[in-house]
């Protein structure tokens, strides 16, 4: 039988939602048992509707959802315009799924909407395949935001952002993605269950404060998939680092769309895949 250990509360309603749970287990070493607590993350559905007809559905550690609906259609081109427009109502439907409906003029709804997943694509050569870090394989048009970050800025940056990862702390169970300012300041931190909702949060979170275009990077806590890839181009954001590695699609889509993309991120060691020239280490 589960308890409530830890709440928080949402942002968008003054109720109260559990973020980890406190769960009984056996444990086993070598060969005795015992008797133990541990702290899981929670995991949810949401359900999000727009103008009450279904979108899609996503599995989610409750809190901030607000945030990960504003990210979420602003990374799949449902809707990329001002917070006023949208309104946002919720329901429970039952004890493990929330309802969110998006309330929002057709007229304002993006090509996104026409299909649940979208795969960005570009007008120019096609994705490079290359596998070597050269200039030929660098379209710095492609993202537009300029920066430079200094190395030491993201070893610093990914110390602060495994202090703030309150429920990583507490269960071992949850992803998270910070966005930080050229200067280091952070922007934003959210943790969730999942790798891609944890990055549409934070992209939500800078929508709702009105700070997107101050974001210059931005670490995940884990891998980096092409997806996560996608949404942090649509939301320009010009360098993305993980402690993880990245996959060969993430690297190639990252060299394609100008941006800079980092993994193995732990301790003062990092690996750079693409569009190195916006780091220094000096």
């Amino acid at each position: 039988m589960a308890k409530v250990l830890v709440t928080l509360i949402s942002l968008e309603s003054n109720e109260f939602v559990m973020a980890t749970l406190d769960y009984q287990g056996q444990k086993y070493q070598k060969n005795q048992q015992a008797l133990v607590r541990d702290i899981l993350t929670v995991e949810e559905a949401l359900q999000v509707t727009i103008n009450n007809f279904p979108f899609t559905v996503t599995m989610r550690t409750p809190g901030n959802d607000r945030a990960l609906i504003r990210g979420l259609l602003f990374s799949e081109d449902i809707y990329r315009g001002d917070n006023a427009a949208l309104s946002i109502d919720y329901r429970q439907k039952n004890a493990i799924t929330r309802i969110a409906n998006v309330t929002l003029d057709k007229a304002l709804l993006g090509a996104g909407i026409k299909s649940t997943r979208s795969l960005l694509s570009v007008s120019s050569c096609g994705i490079c395949g290359r596998q070597e870090l050269d200039d030929a394989s660098t379209f710095k048009d492609c993202l537009t935001k300029k920066t430079n970050v200094h190395v030491s800025k993201l070893y610093q940056s990914f110390d602060l952002m495994r202090t703030q990862q309150d429920n990583f702390l507490r269960s071992g169970g949850c992803h998270a993605a910070a966005a930080f300012s050229e200067a280091g300041d952070l922007l934003s931190l959210m943790e969730d269950i999942g790798r891609h909702n944890a990055v549409d949060k934070v992209i939500g979170d800078l929508i709702w404060k009105e700070q997107l275009e101050q974001a210059s990077y931005l670490l995940v806590s884990g891998r980096i998939s092409y997806e996560i890839v996608s949404k942090v181009y649509c939301a320009q954001i010009p360098v993305l680092a993980a402690v993880s590695a990245p996959s060969s699609l993430a690297v190639e889509y990252a060299k394609q769309f100008g941006l800079t993309l980092l993994g193995f991120c732990r301790g003062e060691r990092a690996t750079c895949y693409a569009n190195d020239w916006r780091l220094t280490i000096t």
